[in-house]
């Protein structure tokens, strides 16, 4: 937690938001986070107001789902369907999860059109970039360790294809998804749990949902069968799903919050490469 002993100079920054939030759920009473704070150097007044605007925003965002029509992409599993059929493709439904809400789903890609995905991606691969929230771009970080790439909307035939089963599948439209990413992980790679959602907290967080709102689902499909390692892991679920060549796990988060449960990640590849195709769904028309 920052301090400071000069009133006027005094920023109540996102760490300290995000601190109030921790003591918050973790059970501390509105006036022992003051004294705490008032005990590390902030001016009172500063800290019960930072107090009160951080609750308030934050109390907002559990009770209110991303406004516009239906609030996150969902999967046309009506009658309990095990198997969805788009445009003449079956999909099977492997497994379903309210919470997190999560649907694993199989021969969701055909093993021509994973060999097709990692042949038009591959002379273009190069070290992944994370979203930096601070500035609104783009950096390599150290907890991504994979070389990947993305396709623009509908850039090839096949990319056209997929987007249009994907859209289909998840009830989505078309134009409210980003380009498809293309990842590599080689022996030892992974990705630490993180989410994908835009943290409201971060000063760049503005500028990146210009370009379509909030994200509120992905998709991240299997281009192929590691020899050992790699999951998808879902620590707050204590959910792991293997990849497998041509299956997919999907999952939304209808706010930005830790209640959704959507923290997950990529499990370091033990053994082989492991290669997915990635596609997130945003709030708005992405452009």
């Amino acid at each position: 937690m920052s301090t400071s002993t000069s009133t006027h100079i005094q920023q109540v920054t996102p760490e300290l938001r995000r601190w109030i939030i921790a003591q918050a759920e973790a059970g501390c009473v509105p006036e022992d986070v003051v004294k705490a704070m008032v005990a590390s150097g902030w001016d009172e007044e500063v800290a019960l107001d930072a107090l009160e605007q951080t609750l308030r925003g934050h109390l907002a965002s559990l009770r209110e789902p991303v406004p516009g029509g239906s609030s996150v992409p969902e999967p046309r599993l009506q009658e309990g369907a095990n198997v969805i059929v788009v445009d003449g493709h079956p999909v099977e439904v492997v497994m379903s999860l309210r919470l997190p809400r999560v649907v694993i789903f199989g021969h969701l890609l055909t093993d021509q059109e994973c060999e097709e995905l990692m042949a038009q991606a591959a002379p273009r691969l190069a070290r992944s970039e994370t979203v930096d929230t601070a500035t609104g771009g783009s950096e390599v970080h150290a907890a991504r360790t994979s070389d990947g790439m993305f396709f623009e909307r509908g850039e090839t035939p096949l990319i056209d294809r997929i987007e249009r089963r994907i859209a289909q599948l998840l009830n989505w439209p078309l134009d409210r998804g980003e380009g498809l990413q293309i990842l590599r992980y080689r022996p030892g790679a992974q990705y630490k749990p993180h989410n994908d959602y835009f943290d409201p907290a971060q000063p760049g967080t503005p500028k990146i949902l210009e370009r379509g709102g909030q994200r509120v689902g992905t998709l991240v499909m299997y281009l192929n069968t590691p020899e050992r390692g790699g999951a998808t892991v879902f620590p707050d679920a204590g959910l792991d799903v293997a990849p497998v060549r041509g299956s997919a796990v999907f999952f939304s988060y209808d706010r930005p919050h830790a209640i959704t449960k959507t923290l997950h990640g990529g499990a370091p590849v033990l053994a082989g490469e492991k290669w997915v195709a990635t596609k997130w769904m945003r709030q708005g028309v992405f452009v």
